[in-house]
Formats: C-alpha cells, structure tokens, sequence
C-alpha cells in the first residue's frame, strides 16, 4: 500500500473488527403472532426479500448498520449492508468500535476478489479468518471517515444510477431481439414488401418442389444402393419410399397469405451425431468433433474441441458442409448455429442434430424461428426427460415451421441480419461501458482508501490517538468482573429446568406453544425468559435429547413445532 496521509495509521483488519457468525434460530416459520424476528440467510441477503421468521432468543442479530460477510460458499468474501434480523449460519455480522460502519462496509466490499481467492476448505469454501485478520487496514481520523464515506455515497450513487440506465438498456435491447424474432417469423417484418413484390413461386409451391427434391434424392441414393450390391431393382421399389411427417396446424397462427406450415422432415434432412464410446472407437482417422457445448445461439465456438476416431465408411455421414444447422439435442435443447466453411474440418457428436436443406430453405430462418419458439415456450411442449429435457429427432422433424417463399425467405434473412448487427454493436458499447463502470468504481474506492478522495483537516483527531483511546478502552473492558446472575436470571433458570419435567411428563409430542405455556411463558413473557427456553432446547437437542418436527397444513406450510423429549 502506499504512504499513507498525515494522520492516518495501517493497522491489520482483524483489530478494527468484530467478528460474530451466524447461526440458525429455531421455531422458523412464515410471520405470525410468536414468530416476529427476520431470519437473513443467503437468499434474503442477496435478494433482500426475507421469507422467514422466528421468536425471540438468544441467536447472533444484526442491525442495518452492521456489515454483512458471506462467510461460506462460492460467494464467499462477499459483503453487503446489514438487515435487522437474525443471522444465517453462512453469514457473519462485522462491527467496529474504531471505525464507521460505512467505511468498514466499503472497505471489505473493496476486497471480495481477495476474500473470495483466498478461502479454506476442500468442498465448501469457506472464509480463511486469518486471511481476513491480515489484511492491511488504512485507518482515517474519525471525523475524515465521515467525509469519505459521504463522498463514496455521492460518486457511488452517481455510478449505480448509470449501470442500472446501462442494464435497463440491455434488457430493452433483449426485448426487441424478441420483437424481431417474432415480426420475422410471423410475416409481419416483411409486410410491407409482399405489396410491392409478387413471388414467382408461393411457398405452397415451393412445398411442392421440395417434396419431390426429396423423393428424387431417396431414389437416386436407392439406385446407388442397388448398384453397389449388384442387384437389379426389385419391383415396384418405388414404393417403399418414407413418406415425410405431415405437419400437424392445431393450435398454430395463421400464416399471411403465401406462406404455408411444413414439417422439418418435409423441409429437411436431419441426422444425430456419432455416440461416444471410447470402448468400442479404437480404431479409425482420429478426427475433432463438435458437442451441443460449441453450439452457441447463432454461433459455433471451436475453442474447446475434444477428438475421437472415425472410420473410413462414417466420414460422410457425420460430415458438415457449409449451411448445416447444428441444432442441440440436450443442453440447452433447441439452440442452434449455422456452419460456415470453416467447419467442414469437423465431424458432431450425438448431442446434436445436423440439417440439411438442400438451399430450399435459409438457415438463418430456421434458426430464427427455433429461437423465437424456444423463447416463448413453444418449443418447450415438444422436449422428453423429465429431469433432464431432450429434443428428439421424432419431436424435431415433427415441428411446424413457417414456409415462405424463397425470395421472401431472403429478405427476411437480410433484414435479420441487419438488425441483429445493430443489436450486437449496441450490446458491445453496452458491455463496454459497464465495463468502465467497474473500474471506475474501483478506481473511486482504491483513492478513498488512500486518502486521496477528500481533503484532510488539520483538526482532525489523529487515526492513532483515536486508536490509542480504543485500545484502552478495550483494556478497561476486559478487567471488568464477570456479571453474575441476577434474581430474574436466575428464575428463568429455574422456568428452564421445569421444561424438562413439562416434556418428561408429557411422554410425547407436545407442542412447543404448548409446552411454554405450561412452563409459564405465555404472552407477555420477558424476552430474556424466551431466550433462556429456547437456549435450553438447542442444549437439549445437541444432546441428543430432544425431537424437533414441524407440523404443516395440507399445502405444506408450516403451522408450528411439536417437541418431544428422547430417553437418555
């Protein structure tokens, strides 16, 4: 770190706080008459929503001034600002009695990236307290403090009002992606140009041309077939031709005039991948393949390619030309890219489907329309698994598609592709100045700590004098007797033993209102005479004494707690 200024002092962390960790409350619960006090665990930290509720005891409670530290887990080193409530056991509550809460705040905020590359654990990260502890802490006067943290609020407000304007604007630039998938493949894009242009062939008819493309290439592999074994062509064999999947218009939009539904099997040529087994492909020209991971939304990434053998007689039949449309089978089923000329080195494994269109159909536009249907849910009804979805080859070539005619096909393909360049640049400018927007706040908070973010006041307190004051302080402190128990403390003791007897002679499930009230705690008890009770049952529970189960209504929410006390 560099010189500090005049009347500042390095300290280590560790000194400047106070550590307190978290811990789970029992009786949690939704909001009620005996459960009052906000549980904050991960998920109310991060989303500030709380959901859970428990009654008073005697459980670590933070305040909104207090700092927050996720302390284990992958967002370990994470901090916020506190909520009154009780503290999750994956959090812990950090006060100091020698600096603002703000400025602490700020200050471990500034640190996540270190916090978060530095913690212990093999599974479970978890924060490393002496890593913490060392950290080098700069300490400002008090009163300079104050001013740092007012000005980190003025910059920092400033800064968060322009990223939320930023990522309001990605969200709006993902609604018009939507927009223009679905003007594109609903015929609206093009509306105005159909007035103006009459195709010389309607997508009825190019339906047509298609399917007898289609048997014309069947017959022509069938006669190879027959070539190559040395047979004659058996009669009527032209009658054994697959007819393709009709393509089934319940429930779909209507269509503008020209255009008509098809099946993918009408339209195209579809084929899975190659299965890995590295058992059984031993043998071969070891060749790289693509996964559904290289698929990306209108893009392939061959960054990450993996290899496996082919044999001389599969190279064509998991081959790709430039055209194909890779479309995932699990994963993210449905995503979908075109390959370019730079892909044909490659061969695909079974994860995805090839297709194959023959230049009857535009690529873009069948990616388009898998990306809309897969937005809107569509394309969702037509996936198998039930915790893992699939779309199979029977659902995909089953799928309604929009046929257009080719020249239309073309001019909605241009003005996609149009538009999506301007997404993209609009996107890119977005990310860049997001981008900033971090290091600016980085750049903000790295001169706050080093003092160079307000000006320093001679007549501020010295940051060692004030920390020469705490030290004596704390010393002061601990000499200080140990308190003894009070007469209310010890009658609550004396409530606490008879719970024991309370669950002893009830020789069951009894419920936990039940069991306070019996013990005298009712409404109106003393807090302190709930701690003491609810503290005698977590000692009676880690003791292997105690059975906890909640009791639930026939929706499964929770109503309250039943108890019950174990033989020793």
């Amino acid at each position: 770190m560099s010189e500090l200024p005049d009347g500042w002092v390095q300290i280590a962390l560790g000194e400047a706080l106070q550590i307190q960790k978290g811990k789970k409350p029992i009786g949690l619960g939704p909001k009620g008459d005996d459960r009052l006090v906000p549980y904050i665990n991960i998920s109310a930290f991060e989303t500030k929503l709380v959901k859970e509720y428990a009654p008073e005891q005697d459980v670590p409670h933070c305040e909104p001034s207090d700092t927050l530290l996720v302390w284990d887990g992958a967002r370990a080193g994470l901090a916020g600002r506190g909520i009154g409530g009780f503290i999750g056991s994956t959090l812990a509550r950090l006060t100091s009695d020698l600096a603002d809460p703000s400025y602490i705040y700020y200050f471990v905020h500034s640190n996540y990236g270190y916090l978060n590359t530095h913690t212990k654990g093999v599974g479970i990260p978890h924060i490393d307290p002496i890593v913490l502890a060392e950290i080098a802490f700069p300490l400002p006067p008090s009163g300079e403090q104050t001013r740092i943290v007012a000005k980190l609020e003025e910059l920092l407000s400033d800064l968060d009002a322009g990223v939320a304007e930023l990522k309001a604007a990605q969200k709006k630039l993902v609604h018009y992606r939507q927009s223009l998938l679905k003007a594109a493949v609903e015929g609206v894009l093009t509306a105005e140009w159909r007035t103006q242009h009459i195709p010389t062939e309607t997508g009825a008819q190019l339906l047509e041309r298609i399917l007898t493309e289609r048997r014309v290439r069947w017959e022509t592999k069938q006669l190879v077939k027959f070539k190559e074994q040395g047979k004659t062509p058996p009669k009527d064999w032209q009658k054994k031709y697959p007819e393709p999947m009709q393509p089934d218009t319940t429930d779909l939009p209507e269509l503008p005039e020209g255009w008509v539904w098809a099946s993918v099997d009408q339209v195209a040529e579809v084929f899975l991948g190659k299965m890995l087994d590295k058992t059984k492909h031993t043998s071969g020209e070891k060749l790289a393949y693509l996964r559904n991971v290289n698929v990306r939304w209108g893009s392939i990434e061959i960054d990450d390619v993996y290899e496996m053998f082919f044999n001389i007689d599969e190279l064509e039949r998991y081959g790709l030309i430039a055209g194909d449309v890779l479309v995932c089978e699990g994963g993210e089923p449905g995503r979908a890219a075109i390959c370019r000329k730079e892909h044909e080195r490659f061969k695909y494994q079974k994860a995805l489907h090839r297709v194959r269109m023959f230049n009857l159909y535009e690529p873009e536009l069948l990616v388009a329309f898998l990306e809309f249907v897969a937005q809107t849910g569509r394309l969702a009804k037509t996936f198998t698994g039930s915790t893992i979805n699939h779309f199979t080859k029977e659902s995909f070539v089953a799928l309604c598609i929009p046929l257009p005619a080719m020249a239309e096909q073309r001019m909605i393909v241009e003005h996609i592709a149009a538009e999506i360049r301007n997404i993209s640049d609009q996107e890119s400018a977005i990310g860049l100045s997001l981008k900033q927007s971090t290091a600016q706040r980085q750049n903000i908070l790295r001169a706050a700590f080093a003092g160079q973010l307000v000006p320093q006041d001679p007549n501020d307190e010295s940051a060692s004098a004030l920390l020469e004051s705490i030290r004596a302080e704390r010393v002061e402190r601990e000499k200080q007797p140990k308190i003894r128990k009070t007469k209310q403390q010890k009658e609550i003791a004396a409530m606490v033993s008879k719970l024991i007897h309370v669950l002893a002679e009830e020789g069951d499930w009894v419920s936990a209102q039940e069991a306070f009230r019996r013990c005298g705690v009712a409404d109106g008890a003393l807090t302190d005479q709930i701690e003491g009770l609810y503290a005698e049952l977590r000692a009676l529970d880690k003791a292997g004494r105690l059975a906890v189960e909640a009791v639930t209504d026939a929706q499964g929410r929770k109503l309250h707690d039943r108890l019950k006390l174990l033989p020793t």
